[in-house]
């Protein structure tokens, strides 16, 4: 176990509470949750099990603080995200270890990526809340009276409360991809953080309260999924669900938002192809496909889990990229050097080395890893598998760990075949300086996101989200105010 600051050593000593209605309050069951460091497997805190009670107090809390958050100045909205940036800035290295204690992430990947990206994200987004605008029109309208002007314009309001819901694979930059939107649009928040690894979002809830948000623009509610989670999506209070999670859990999500209609952003999962073209650099191309299928121990959703190399490149790639996947190492997050993490639970861990025993049934050869490689924590080494048809589970299905599957192929028709035989369509990415190839390629992949010589290429400018069961809506970019406000079109005579 490492030593944390002081800071954050007496902040996990504490007794948790959920932030409702500016309040710091226990489930009201009086249950708790053990949460895990899973590097070691030790409990390092617990954090109260709320339930669908305390997500209808925090609902109610959230329906009363909209009424007057919804009207707030947007220059009053953009100075308090703004505000809170700079606070999540000052406290930057507690985060970051504070992440890595609770979801194993290397803490150089915590500091540099997660926290870093996250205050880079809040800044962009604060500009959003005063650039809110409709439209004036001139319609036609024939059958007006002929002695009236019309006068015609839209509008955008916040669309209400928000039910987020989030993943343990990037706890604190999740987070803030949902409230950020929500806060800037002049809409309130019930935050629900995945169960096994609610600690940035807690203490994150400090920083709003200590900036000055009013009590109950943002609520965070720790629990279970099936539990805390489920009562949120299904609650009529709430007006929007935004969720970032696995496609199952997200299609029962959505069938739950349907009964009141609420409205829904589900970000999925994804099994993102790697096209490595005849003209590829190599060496550039296995270690970019390292980073697409390591970086996070492979627990992200764009993972470049599958990857098609030509048919003449195959044996150089996968000798380059098992030397890549050698090279990392794999140890604790908070050890120096370290750059292979632990999964996050023991579950996940078991599920991975499942899909690894799966391909080793259905004919794969490893060509590194396979296995956990270290006795204590939940770790997974970096595996590289060949030699399994395109059917398989490993090619077919989401994983998310350490562990890609190096297919090959002819020409540029069977590469787009291959690459689209999938239920997903979140990210790809093409490796080649062929521009010609490129530019056919990308109308033809199902993918939300095309990347060239390069992979996990994010901006908050840019929109993002998937095609087919890789989710609806996209976050990002303009979608951010579009999906977190309503339309309305006003029209008058005068």
């Amino acid at each position: 176990m490492p030593l944390p600051s002081t800071t954050i050593q007496q902040w996990l000593d504490r007794t948790h509470a959920m932030f409702i209605g500016g309040e710091w309050l226990p489930a009201r069951s009086g249950k708790t949750l053990e949460v895990f460091n899973p590097a070691t497997a030790e409990v390092i805190c617990q954090v109260p099990a709320g339930d669908a009670d305390d997500i209808d107090r925090a609902v109610t809390s959230a329906r009363t603080a909209f009424r007057e958050w919804r009207h707030s100045r947007p220059s009053r909205r953009e100075k308090l995200l703004l505000d809170l940036a700079d606070a999540l800035e000052e406290r930057a290295d507690e985060f970051a270890m504070l992440e890595t204690l609770d979801n194993g992430k290397p803490l150089t990947f915590s500091r540099h990526m997660d926290v870093a990206l996250a205050i880079d994200f809040l800044r962009y987004t604060a500009g959003w809340a005063t650039k809110i605008e409709g439209r004036s029109m001139t319609p036609s309208m024939p059958y007006a009276p002929s002695d009236k002007q019309i006068v015609a314009y839209t509008r955008r309001e916040p669309v209400g409360v928000v039910g987020a819901i989030i993943p343990w694979n990037f706890p604190l930059l999740m987070a803030s991809w949902k409230i950020a939107p929500a806060l800037a649009a002049g809409c309130s928040v019930v935050l629900k953080p995945a169960e096994d690894t609610p600690l940035t979002a807690l203490l994150l809830a400090e920083l709003v309260e200590s900036v000055g948000f009013p009590a109950g623009t943002l609520n965070v509610v720790t629990g279970l999924g099936h539990e805390a989670g489920a009562a949120l999506a299904a609650h009529p209070g709430i007006n929007k669900v935004a969720f970032t999670g696995s496609t199952p859990v997200g299609k029962m999500i959505g069938k739950a938002a349907m009964e009141n209609m609420t409205r829904t952003t589900l970000e999925l999962g994804g099994k993102s192809p790697v096209m490595v073209l005849a003209d590829a650099d190599i060496e550039a191309a296995a270690a970019g496909a390292a980073q697409a299928i390591f970086f996070n121990q492979g627990q992200v959703c764009t993972a470049g889990s599958r990857i098609y190399v030509h048919e003449a490149a195959h044996d150089a790639f996968v000798a380059k990229l098992a030397e890549h996947a050698k090279g990392l190492t794999m140890a604790p997050g908070w050890e120096e050097g370290a750059t292979l993490g632990p999964l996050v639970s023991a579950k996940q861990q078991q599920r991975v080395l499942d899909y690894i025993g799966y391909a080793r049934e259905e004919g794969g050869q490893i060509a590194t890893g396979g296995g956990a490689g270290r006795d204590t924590g939940f770790f997974v080494e970096p595996t590289v598998i060949t030699g399994l048809a395109q059917n398989s589970r490993c090619v077919q299905e989401e994983i998310f760990g350490p562990v890609v599957v190096v297919q090959t192929f002819r020409d540029l028709d069977e590469l787009v075949t291959l690459a689209n035989d999938s239920p997903y369509g979140l990210a790809a990415s093409l490796w080649s300086n062929d521009l010609s190839a490129i530019h056919r390629l990308i109308p033809e992949i199902d993918a939300g996101s095309v990347w060239v010589n390069g992979h996990n290429l994010l901006d908050p400018s840019m929109p993002f989200g998937g095609f087919k069961q890789s989710g609806i809506g996209r976050e990002m970019g303009d979608s951010l105010i579009e999906h977190y406000t309503e339309q309305k079109s006003v029209v008058m005579l005068v």
